[in-house]
């Protein structure tokens, strides 16, 4: 029986186009991939969340209410996920909640009444699995442009593309064989500071 219960991406870069430091809702563009993983998920009946870091906030480039704006664009395209959790701290604010410190993942996790050790977390970037490791999370690599060599060559869990990522997750605990064709997947898979966060209200499966 597969344990995991719930998701958690990374937003800019792992579920879409990284574009710095964005305020601007048209601008988000779902990578490839993105929706068939999100709905293999729900289908699934597994929970889905994000967490992001938002350093824009901290600089003055963007605003929370910008990032929100930004976030319901997202839950429109792919969503609505059942948490998300946002840092918009600095690199020097010394918060907790920052990746790849744990406190967004964690504050997630509670928020799915889900342990760390039943969840996963995708992202594209060091910082992202450090954080799930720090969270006692499961973390997967999906390597982007912006992933350095050493990131993924520190990877325990490296994936080609996000649905890979989430069929591996759907065919049971890790170790994953990433090197599985999709229909063989789909055959066997089963039918300090706190961050500014919040939930959709949806009851969690």
């Amino acid at each position: 029986m597969n344990r995991i219960q719930a998701v958690l991406f990374d937003r800019d870069g792992t579920l879409v186009e990284d574009v710095p430091y964005n305020g601007d809702p048209a601008r988000v563009r779902p990578v490839a991939g993105a929706r068939e993983a999100v709905r293999l998920l729900r289908d699934a009946g597994i929970g889905t969340g994000v967490v992001t870091n938002q350093s824009g906030v901290a600089r003055g480039l963007i605003g929370t209410a910008d990032v929100r704006r930004v976030n319901e664009r997202i839950d429109a395209l792919l969503g609505p996920f059942d948490v998300w959790a946002v840092c918009p701290h600095g690199p020097g604010d010394g918060c907790r909640c920052r990746k790849p410190r744990p406190g967004l993942i964690l504050w997630a996790a509670g928020r799915l009444c889900t342990a760390p050790e039943d969840i996963v977390v995708i992202g594209d970037i060091g910082a992202d699995l450090e954080a799930a490791r720090r969270a006692g999370a499961e973390g997967i690599l999906v390597p982007t442009a912006a992933t350095r060599p050493e990131e993924t060559a520190a990877a325990r869990h490296v994936a080609p593309d996000l649905p890979a990522a989430v069929r591996a997750v759907l065919t049971g605990p890790p170790p994953w064989d990433f090197s599985r064709r999709p229909d063989e997947d789909r055959a066997t898979a089963p039918a300090g500071r706190v961050p500014v966060a919040y939930d959709t209200g949806r009851r969690v499966r």
